[in-house]
């Protein structure tokens, strides 16, 4: 078998072992925490009745011991069903089918400007190290890394909404338009598909906003480790040679620094995007945004069980499907590690 191949077939079973015990932990971390799903749920005068209280436990397992419940949720997950939730009555999977789509379409473009931006603000302040323009960046990424998101968030739309009105005040589309039809669950490009480009401009006017935040966050955690990465290759001697020798400054960014210094970046860049498709919980928030983030902390809220099983098991299956893409991506920038 092929050396990647068996990286991968190892990297997968691992991952089964992994998503069962976040089953488990996740499962008895939200039976032990204080709080009850009853008198979150139900009104106080429903939850002072103890037929109710009863039937309402009874209704969602909550009656049965732990262990039952565990069993009861393991083989519906193993079935594909992730439980219904109680403050939507909705499936949990289709909660996250309509919630997923609105967080992937900020975080994919914030995390590609990010990496853009980062690779080259990174490789210019490793090139002139301990100068003007290198302190400049780092003043600015440590700026960025000390400002607390939601802080962030609410300036922004103070800024760019109330005093500018270059932007609107959160949402996915204006009052006037209608979401497209459902393909993706990504409005503009499910607007692009149907050919409704007044739609699609609304939509992309309103990812401004949410995406130049993330942007501005993600940038400013990516910096310092692209800096870093890319010092540690020029102080290497075969770059010292490559110098010696008069090759060009252009060849030697590109071909031997930018490569080798890509590996560390790529699993910092990793965890960053599995963390934006998790949900940036407190922009979401901040920017009326409905995306994974915004339905987690709802469920959070409301002592949702199931919808918070169901997004923890989501995000930990990001988590690790983003792992196994870098691994992959290892071996094929360096075909070394594949070989090991």
């Amino acid at each position: 078998m092929p050396p990647l191949l068996k990286m991968i077939g190892k990297r997968l079973l691992s991952a089964i072992v992994l998503l069962w015990g976040v089953t488990v932990v996740t499962f008895l971390l939200v039976n032990v925490v204080p709080g009850d799903a009853a008198a979150a749920n139900l009104s106080q005068q429903a939850y002072d009745d103890p037929e109710i209280r009863a039937a309402f436990e009874a209704k969602w397992g909550l009656d049965q011991p732990i262990w039952v419940q565990y069993v009861r949720y393991l083989g519906n997950i193993l079935q594909g069903d992730l439980g219904t939730s109680q403050q939507t009555h909705r499936p949990v999977a289709e909660d996250l089918s309509q919630y997923v789509p609105a967080t992937i379409e900020i975080a994919l473009p914030a995390m590609a400007l990010a990496i853009v931006i980062a690779v080259g603000l990174g490789m210019l302040a490793a090139m002139r190290k301990n100068r003007p323009t290198d302190t400049g960046i780092r003043s600015a990424a440590l700026v960025g890394l000390s400002t607390p998101p939601f802080w962030l968030a609410l300036v922004a739309l103070y800024v760019f909404f109330y005093l500018l009105g270059w932007v609107p005040n959160g949402g996915r589309l204006s009052n006037i338009y209608d979401p497209p039809p459902a393909v993706t669950g990504m409005y503009t490009v499910d607007a692009a598909i149907a050919g409704q480009w007044d739609v699609f401009g609304d939509a992309l006017w309103h990812l401004v906003l949410p995406v130049g935040i993330l942007t501005a966050l993600t940038v400013s955690g990516l910096l310092r480790f692209v800096r870093s990465a890319m010092i540690e290759v020029l102080d290497a001697e075969y770059i010292r040679s490559a110098i010696a020798k008069g090759l060009p400054r252009r060849i030697i960014t590109w071909r031997h620094v930018f490569r080798a210094g890509l590996l560390p970046v790529l699993t910092v860049s990793g965890l960053m995007l599995a963390s934006l498709l998790g949900g940036a919980v407190l922009v979401e928030q901040v920017l009326s945004w409905p995306g994974l983030g915004q339905y987690a902390y709802k469920s959070a809220i409301s002592l949702d069980l199931q919808a918070i099983l169901g997004v923890t098991l989501f995000i930990a299956v990001v988590y690790t499907l983003i792992n196994l893409l870098v691994d992959v991506l290892y071996s094929v920038i360096d075909p070394r590690i594949g070989a090991k």
